[in-house]
């Protein structure tokens, strides 16, 4: 750990989708290297991404067709250009979309693809010896990655569960049929990945050297759809024809009369158990080989897990049943030693998951916006902890501009206005009216800088002051989430210097 990330630090939510660039999605290339720039000039020390997988069914980061693989959208094609693989004409006028600001998923599924063939076509040409070397180091996920893909390519795109029985259930011989009848698909695939981890490990460097270590997200659960329940069923709560008979959700709260049905397969945890966690303990190396940090989401489903029958329409009728527990956190201890991990202990918590967090020694996380509905809660600045990781809000969460404006209760504006001193003790509706959105915005930021908490990450969008147009993933909600996208010219030498002078208040640079 660097002498920069030992004590106070802060660091940037930004998703890589969410970079400007001329070609409908921000990449790995020159504008994520001026993004790091930015981000040492400002005095971070931590770069926050979302999942970097191939996304799914909703263009959710969360649903991807692999928990390996690396998302084809984000191979930056000017690179390729430079190493020779593409031609600028072949890419640079396409219509990636009207909106630079906004991600157009139905332009880069329509578009991305044909230009990687052009580029894979050329590099498999040259039969180069480190696409075979990647080839053979990756060949444990690559292989069924690759043959997934190029099935899911030869039966429409629809999910396994909808593929012939032999193929489904991954009979042999169906197997090396399809191998065999596939074998210039599956190149493809494979070719789009070594693409994309030679400009990953590129772009890792880069940033690492300037002193920024990159926060990655593990999604607990894997979609349904992905290779990797295609590939290992018997770890996942199938039946004998490879259906869920229990999918993951949370249930019914204050916020949700039907909860939230997620639908992802549940692990079988008993049989893990007996192998020693292998199949986590392979998927954890390898988030640690492209990771400096790992969040790890839905933390509180380690302890117990919320299963759902599958074919329930709603999540009203889930059960919670016993997780792993610390069993699993002390064989990851084993295998890795001491890590940089952070838990998000976010959802409904019971003493057993404070207890696990505790247990782990693992930072957990404060929401600003979760902190004032009403009593001494621990999202309270006052309540945090040292070991802690502050956020004004989360992916999920609109920005705090938006926040301020259209989404806080009456109750939570009062509060959070007194509790930031924008009024006095009890603010009438019209002291409240009277509030700038800017100061509100500017009071919450500093209480997140302010907090005791080591760390503190800060969105993008909420250093630029957007709204609700940066808002990144309403749960829930199919379709328009993820799009939100940074205008060019965004990190500015005076963004830069203002961050940093932010932070250097709260000792964080």
């Amino acid at each position: 750990m660097s002498a920069r990330n030992a004590a106070r630090s802060a660091g940037v939510l930004m998703p890589i989708f969410s970079l400007p660039s001329p070609f409908g999605v921000g990449t790995l290339g020159r504008q994520a290297r001026e993004f790091a720039d930015f981000l040492a000039q400002a005095g971070q020390s931590y770069w926050q991404i979302l999942p970097i997988g191939p996304t799914g069914y909703g263009d959710s980061p969360y649903q991807s067709f692999s928990s390996r693989a690396g998302n084809p959208y984000f191979i930056d094609l000017d690179e390729l250009e430079k190493q020779g693989l593409l031609e600028r004409e072949e890419y640079a006028s396409l219509p990636w979309g009207d909106d630079p600001e906004r991600v157009d998923y139905q332009a880069l599924y329509r578009l991305r693809l044909p230009v990687l063939r052009l580029a894979c076509d050329r590099l498999l040409s040259r039969r180069s010896a480190g696409f075979a070397r990647f080839c053979r180091a990756h060949g444990a996920w690559l292989d069924d990655y690759a043959l997934f893909m190029a099935l899911k390519e030869q039966y429409g795109g629809a999910p396994w569960l909808e593929w012939p029985e032999d193929v489904r259930l991954r009979r042999p011989q169906a197997l090396e049929r399809a191998k065999k009848e596939l074998k210039g698909e599956m190149r493809f695939w494979q070719g789009v990945q070594y693409l994309f981890f030679r400009q990953w490990h590129k772009f890792k460097t880069y940033v690492n050297e300037k002193g920024i270590s990159i926060v990655g997200d593990l999604p607990i659960y894997v979609s349904g759809d992905s290779a990797d329940v295609w590939a290992a069923p018997d770890q996942f709560q199938l039946d004998e024809n490879g259906y869920p008979t229990l999918v993951a959700g949370v249930p019914p709260d204050d916020y949700s009369a039907d909860g939230q049905l997620w639908g992802n397969p549940l692990f079988r945890w008993e049989r893990m158990k007996e192998d020693g966690y292998a199949w986590w303990l392979d998927r954890v190396a390898f988030q640690f080989e492209i990771y400096d940090v790992l969040r790890l989401d839905h933390f509180r489903g380690f302890e117990s897990y919320y299963a759902i029958p599958y074919g329930e329409e709603t999540a009203r009728n889930g059960r919670w049943l016993p997780g792993p527990g610390m069993d699993f956190f002390k064989t990851l201890r084993r295998s890795f030693g001491p890590r940089r991990i952070i838990a998000e202990d976010l959802g409904f918590l019971t003493p057993a998951v404070y207890q696990l967090l505790a247990d782990t020694g693992f930072p957990g996380m404060k929401v600003l916006q979760f902190a004032f509905g009403g009593g001494d809660n621990e999202y309270l600045p006052h309540n945090h902890v040292k070991n802690g990781v502050v956020y004004p809000g989360t992916h999920d969460n609109t920005t705090i501009t938006a926040w301020w404006e259209s989404a806080a209760t009456p109750k939570e504006k009062a509060t959070a206005a007194a509790y930031l001193h924008l009024t006095g003790a009890h603010p009438t509706a019209k002291e409240l009216a009277a509030v700038k959105t800017a100061d509100a915005r500017t009071a919450l930021l500093r209480a997140a800088l302010g907090s005791v908490a080591d760390r503190a990450i800060i969105p993008m969008y909420d250093w630029l002051g957007l709204g609700e147009e940066a808002h990144l993933n309403t749960p829930g909600k199919l379709g328009g989430n993820w799009a939100w996208r940074a205008a060019a010219g965004f990190e500015s030498k005076t963004l830069a210097k203002t961050i940093a002078d932010e932070c250097s208040v709260y000792c964080r640079v």
